[in-house]
C-alpha cells in the first residue's frame, strides 16, 4: 500500500487536473487502519498535496484537506512540528477556512505535547498568525484558534509566550477589530485563568481581566449583558471567585441588582446577574451568598412574577438550580411566603403558561422535589413533601395529567418530577394512594419516544431500588416493577400469529 501511495503521489505530480487521482489517493488513505497509517506516509513528501491547496477551486482544496487531515493525525507532534511547521503556518492564513482549520488542529496538537511544544514556542510568526485567526470572520477558525491558544497556555512557557512578551500586544491588538472579537479574546483570557490560580496570576496582571470587570461595571448596558456571561466564567473556580471578592464585584453586582428597579433598560442585562448568583450560590454556598446579597434572591421572587417570559423563565431556572442542594433547599423554605408564592406560580405556569415555560416549570420543580437517600431526614422529607402539596388540590393528578399530553417534553419532564419524588416514602404513598397510577407506570404504550421511555425506565428503577417499595407499594405491585426493569427500557411485547392455513 506504501508502494501504492508513492506512486500516486507522482502521478498527481505530473497533471493539471487531479481531482480524479486525489478521490483515489484518498481512498488508498482511508482504507488504512490509522494505526498502521504513520510507518506507510511516514518519510513520504506530500508537498505536491500541500501545494494543490494553492487554488480556488473548491473540490481539490475539500480532498486535499480530507487527504491532509488523515495523514497529519498518523502523524506524531514532534515529527509534525519538525517537518510540517512551514506548511502549518502557510495554512493560516489560507483563503479557505477549512484549511485554517486544519492547520489549527494540528498546531493544537503540538503546543499539546511537552516536546513539540519548543518548536512552535520558538516561532512569533506562527502565533501572531493564530492570534489573528481569533479575529478572523468565521466563528468555527476562530473557536480553533481559542483552543489552541488556550492549549498552548497549559504549561509556564506557554503562558509567558502568551503574556510575557510581544504577543500580548498582538492580543490587545486584536480585540480592537471589533466587539465580538474583543470578547472572544476576554473568553480566552477566562478559560485560562480558570486553570489555576498562577495562571490567573499572568491573565490579571496582563491587565485584560481589569479592563473586562471594567466593561462590566460601566455605563454602556448592552456591553455588560455581555460581560456578565464571560465573568460568570471566571466564577466557576475558587481562585476566580477569590479574585472577584477581592476586587468588590460581587457587592457591585449585587448593587446593581438592587438598583435595577430604577433602570428602565435593566431587562437587558439583569438575567445575566441573576444568573451569576445563581451559579455561585451553587458552586460555594448557598446560605451565605442568599445572606450576604439578599437582593439576589428578592429580586428572582420578583422576576418569577413578572409578564416578561425572559425573566420568568430565568427565575424558574434559579430556583431549580439553588434548590437542588439541601442547603439551597433550607434557605429557600427561609423565605417563607415569597417562596410559597413562587410554588404557586410554577404549578400555575406548569399547566397553563407558553410551552417552553411549562418545560421549565417541570424541571426546577423535579430539582426541588429531589432528595437524595443520605439526606432523608425526617424534617427534610416533610419539608419536600409541603411543598409538593402545594401545587395544588390534586397535585399527582395534575402531573399525570401533563404527562398525557401528546408533547414528549412535558412528558418527560413530568416523568422527572414523579422519579424526584419516588425515592421519598411520602411519594411512594401518594402514587400507591392514586387510581391507576401504578399501572400508568408499567404501561408501555405512553411515551413512545427513546426519552420517554428512558424516562420511564429511570422512574421505575428509581422506586425499585428503595427499600420501602415493597412495604408501602405491596409486594404485587413491586414485582410487576422488577418485571419491567428486568425486560428493560425498550422491551416490545410478543404478539402471536395465528395461522390458518389448511383450515378448511
Amino acid at each position: 500500500m506504501a508502494a501504492s501511495i508513492e506512486s500516486l503521489l507522482l502521478e498527481i505530480s505530473d497533471i493539471e487536473e487531479p481531482i480524479e487521482e486525489l478521490q483515489h489517493l484518498k481512498t488508498a488513505i482511508l482504507s488504512i487502519p490509522i494505526s498502521a497509517l504513520r510507518d506507510t506516509v511516514t518519510g513520504q513528501r506530500f508537498d505536491v498535496i500541500f501545494s494543490l491547496l494553492n487554488t480556488h477551486e473548491r473540490e481539490q482544496i475539500e480532498l486535499c484537506v480530507e487527504i491532509l487531515g488523515r495523514i497529519l493525525l498518523a502523524l506524531g507532534p514532534v515529527y509534525l512540528a519538525q517537518n510540517f511547521r512551514d506548511a502549518l503556518q502557510s495554512g493560516l492564513t489560507h483563503h479557505a477556512e477549512d484549511v485554517q482549520i486544519l492547520a489549527l488542529k494540528q498546531i493544537g496538537r503540538v503546543v499539546a505535547h511537552p516536546e513539540a511544544v519548543t518548536d512552535i514556542l520558538n516561532n512569533d510568526d506562527i502565533l501572531r498568525e493564530v492570534i489573528h485567526c481569533v479575529g478572523g470572520d468565521n466563528i468555527a477558525v476562530a473557536k480553533q484558534a481559542v483552543s489552541s491558544l488556550s492549549e498552548l497556555s497549559h504549561s509556564k512557557a506557554g503562558l509567558d509566550k502568551l503574556f510575557r512578551s510581544g504577543l500580548l500586544d498582538v492580543m490587545k491588538d486584536v480585540m480592537g477589530t471589533s466587539d465580538i472579537v474583543r470578547y472572544r479574546v476576554y473568553e480566552l483570557v477566562v478559560d485560562i485563568a480558570s486553570v489555576s490560580a498562577i495562571s490567573l496570576g499572568y491573565c490579571a496582571s496582563s491587565g485584560l481581566i481589569s479592563q473586562l470587570l471594567a466593561e462590566l461595571l460601566g455605563e454602556d448596558v448592552l456591553i455588560r449583558a455581555t460581560a456578565i456571561e464571560v465573568v460568570t466564567g471566571l466564577a466557576q473556580s475558587q481562585h476566580g471567585r477569590q479574585h472577584l471578592a477581592h476586587q468588590g464585584v460581587m457587592e457591585k453586582i449585587s448593587n446593581m441588582i438592587r438598583g435595577a428597579d430604577t433602570d428602565p433598560l435593566s431587562s437587558l442585562y439583569l438575567p445575566g446577574l441573576v444568573k451569576f448568583f445563581g451559579n455561585l450560590a451553587i458552586m460555594d454556598n448557598p446560605q451565605q451568598v442568599c445572606e450576604t446579597y439578599p437582593a439576589f434572591l428578592n429580586k428572582v421572587f420578583q422576576m418569577i412574577l413578572d409578564p416578561d417570559p425572559v425573566m420568568i423563565g430565568v427565575a424558574l431556572d434559579t430556583l431549580g438550580l439553588v434548590g437542588s442542594t439541601v442547603e439551597g433547599k433550607q434557605v429557600l423554605q427561609k423565605t417563607g411566603e415569597k417562596f410559597k408564592a413562587a410554588l404557586v406560580r410554577m404549578s400555575q405556569l406548569a399547566k397553563l403558561g407558553a410551552m417552553e415555560m411549562r418545560v421549565r416549570s417541570l424541571e426546577a420543580l423535579a430539582h426541588l422535589f429531589t432528595l437524595q437517600v443520605e439526606h432523608q431526614t425526617e424534617d427534610l422529607l416533610a419539608l419536600i413533601e409541603s411543598w409538593f402539596l402545594l401545587l395544588g388540590v390534586q397535585p399527582m393528578d395534575m402531573i399525570i395529567a401533563i404527562s398525557k399530553q401528546p408533547f414528549p417534553e412535558l412528558h418527560c419532564s413530568a416523568l422527572r418530577i414523579f422519579t424526584a419524588i419516588a425515592t421519598q416514602p411520602w411519594g411512594q404513598r401518594l402514587m400507591i394512594g392514586t387510581p391507576s397510577f401504578m399501572e400508568f407506570i408499567v404501561d408501555r404504550s405512553t411515551g413512545k419516544t427513546k426519552e420517554g421511555k428512558d424516562g420511564k425506565f429511570e422512574l421505575v428503577g428509581a422506586l425499585v431500588a428503595t427499600s420501602t417499595a415493597t412495604s408501602i407499594l405491596g409486594s404485587q405491585h413491586y414485582l410487576r416493577l422488577r418485571t419491567y426493569l428486568r425486560e428493560g427500557a425498550y422491551y416490545v411485547a410478543a404478539v402471536a400469529v395465528v395461522s390458518t392455513e389448511g383450515a378448511e
